[in-house]
């Protein structure tokens, strides 16, 4: 694939971009919209747009959109293997994108490129400490199964996790920057209340968050 093509199929912009209002709300989990094919801007364009921005005006994320960033952050993109977006260290693909808003909290589910409901409550508020969290629309929570980590130790699990995380989340900055959105990835969490919040089994850990919506103003 040629740098020119490369956010093209990072799902950029979709049909009904910015609508209102999603489908999904109503339902505890379900398949997402294909990812959108893109907008046809370059890597380069990507990049000379992106940026952290804490500012989100109220007004979701539709269904379309939520499926190409989602696609773009952790999904399948060769479905003969199961390979993803993000590389993982040896393939352990340890890292889960969790996805907090205003109706609930979910679990993607890259194989089926679905949203799997983990509960009904707003828990936004609690993946971050600064005061601008809760007004995002999609606040993203990546967290690792240190169980299914790389490493021969706890040391090099975490920076192997930590690693993989970071993937991830450029994917999201390349995704928001052709797309219009605002986003800024997080590291001040109150890591125990949030897992409690979330349902966390034991050996998963919380690596950090990233808001998600359209910028203010």
């Amino acid at each position: 694939m040629n740098r020119r093509s490369f956010m093209g199929a990072a799902g950029a912009m979709a049909v009904g971009l910015g609508l209102g209002g999603t489908a999904l709300a109503a339902r505890e989990s379900a398949a997402l919209p294909p990812p959108p094919s893109g907008t046809g801007k370059s890597l380069e364009d990507a990049l000379r747009a992106r940026q952290s921005q804490r500012a989100y005006a109220d007004r979701e994320l539709s269904d379309e959109v939520l499926s190409g960033l989602l696609w773009a952050a952790f999904g399948v993109n060769r479905s003969a293997t199961g390979g993803r977006t993000a590389p993982s260290a040896r393939d352990r693909q340890e890292i889960e994108v969790h996805v907090t808003r205003r109706d609930g909290h979910y679990l993607y589910d890259a194989k089926k490129h679905a949203l799997v409901k983990q509960g009904g409550g707003d828990i936004r508020a609690l993946t971050g400490l600064q005061g601008y969290v809760a007004a995002a629309p999609v606040n993203l929570v990546y967290v690792a199964d240190m169980e299914k980590a790389a490493g021969s130790g706890a040391e090099e699990k975490l920076l192997l996790a930590a690693a993989d995380t970071g993937f991830i989340s450029q994917n999201v900055y390349l995704y928001c920057a052709v797309n219009g959105l605002a986003t800024v990835v997080r590291a001040m969490i109150d890591t125990a209340a949030l897992a409690v919040a979330m349902g966390l089994a034991g050996g998963r850990r919380v690596m950090l968050a990233q808001c998600v919506g359209y910028p203010k103003g």
